[in-house]
């Protein structure tokens, strides 16, 4: 029998990696995780942790504004980016601290330096070769940029947290979840904001209700949106960076900073996945249902996947690694029905089908409840906001298909219900609910 240096060794110190690295080594495992960079992953470094807390930063300027409606006086607000990015970056390394003070409690070792393969069994990192029984690779994803002329002038989201002046004049290339957020952030911080999307609206994938609020509720918020169109050529001039559209539809724009928020990949190039034998497709380590790849030691968790990367997700997937190979309890995460909020401004969130998703799936026998409404929060203001919040309803079974909000605490709300969703909830259950009054989240037992 081969004796290995360990019996799990994770490649990836993000959200998949840390969960499984400890759960296994709750179970006995012998583990060891390989990191190169700080631990905690995109999520805790340059993701939804310091992206939320520039949420908080930018909602900041509206609760002055409407402050006033409520009996403040009105105050003339001074903001510092600066102070702003240090205090993210301090709260970035307290985390990353804990995480690493919770591998050494879980009893697993934490290896400093990239991981690559030698062999199916074989790792180096640096100048040490480690061998493992098991091998979980977690790597999670990394932005791309387009090759277009003048690229290198633009950033990603990796650098949005270290910018050393704040832009005044803001530009955000994409359209998906990262473009969105970072475009309501600058905005709300002060940033004269435009967003480019090759398409009519946003958020491609989503429900259409969600889509057309949280564009028309930016618009309003100041927001300029280029659309049907994609950048040609960027040019570095003395006054900023002159954004050139393809096309004759937009004349060029200059701006301070330019964000490529064009998608990501799966973080594979420094792995030499060759040498082990593990199967890539489409630029993603291909798996199984129980994450594993065709490798039947080798398992892979989280955005390197490439199935749903949410940072939730990672986890669920690297925890029912563990409970499988090394707690003996046989179980994988349905990707179905999984709940996913947009932080902009207005916020969104849904669970479920979107109705164009389940007009597929059952045709017309649908109901939709709908409703528009001005949340109480902002009665006393003068903020022209709304939330919308919708049902989608089988007729034949009455089973609640879908759940989509835009407008204040959509998350916190969709959270809940989305139990409920995943629970087989119908309208009749929804309608024997009483609600919390005054809310918004009552507005989803009452609809009729």
């Amino acid at each position: 029998m081969t004796n290995f240096d360990y019996d799990l060794f994770v490649i990836g110190a993000g959200s998949g990696g840390l969960a499984a690295s400890k759960r296994a080594a709750s179970y006995g495992a012998k583990v060891a995780i390989a990191e190169g960079d700080l631990v905690g992953g995109t999520c805790v470094i340059r993701g939804c942790v310091p992206k939320k807390l520039m949420v908080y930063a930018s909602q900041f300027s509206n609760l002055y504004q409407n402050a006033v409606g409520y009996g403040w006086e009105k105050a003339e607000p001074n903001f510092d980016w600066n102070k702003l990015v240090e205090a993210v970056q301090k709260e970035v390394m307290r985390l990353n601290q804990i995480h690493i003070n919770n591998l050494e409690k879980a009893g697993v070792e934490l290896i400093n330096g990239m991981a690559t393969f030698v062999d199916p069994h074989t790792l180096e990192v640096g100048d040490r070769k480690i061998t493992a029984d098991k091998i979980l690779i977690a790597v999670g994803g990394k932005p791309t940029k387009p090759d277009i002329e003048g690229i290198e002038h633009s950033i990603t989201s990796n650098e949005m947290f270290h910018l050393s002046e704040f832009p005044k004049r803001f530009a955000v290339w994409g359209g998906g979840y990262i473009g969105v957020e970072f475009a309501s952030i600058m905005n709300g911080l002060g940033a004269q904001v435009t967003e480019i999307i090759r398409r009519d609206y946003i958020l491609h994938g989503f429900d259409q209700d969600i889509v057309q609020n949280i564009q028309d509720g930016m618009t309003k918020h100041g927001i300029q949106f280029k659309t049907q169109t994609t950048l040609e050529k960027i040019e570095k001039t003395d006054d900023g960076l002159k954004l050139i559209f393809a096309g004759e539809k937009h004349e060029p724009i200059t701006v301070d900073t330019l964000l490529c928020a064009t998608g990501r990949k799966p973080n594979l190039s420094r792995l030499n996945l060759e040498n082990a034998g593990v199967e890539v497709l489409l630029g993603a380590i291909a798996v199984s249902p129980d994450s594993c790849t065709n490798q039947s030691h080798i398992y892979a968790v989280g955005d390197c996947t490439d199935r749903i990367n949410l940072t939730p997700v990672a986890i669920a997937e690297g925890r029912a690694f563990a409970d499988t190979v090394f707690g003996h309890i046989p179980r994988h995460i349905n990707h179905t029905g999984i709940p996913t909020a947009v932080f902009s401004q207005p916020e969104a969130s849904t669970v479920g089908l979107t109705e164009e998703e389940a007009r597929d799936k059952v045709g017309d026998n649908l109901t939709i409840y709908r409703a528009k409404f001005r949340p109480m929060f902002y009665s006393l203001t003068d903020a022209e906001e709304k939330v919308m919040i919708k049902l989608i309803v089988d007729k034949t079974t009455d089973r609640i298909l879908g759940v989509h909000i835009v407008g204040k605490d959509a998350a916190e709300i969709v959270q809940g219900l989305a139990i409920a969703v995943n629970m087989g909830a119908t309208k009749k259950d929804f309608d024997a609910t009483i609600g919390i009054h005054p809310s918004t989240a009552e507005e989803f037992v009452t609809l009729r």
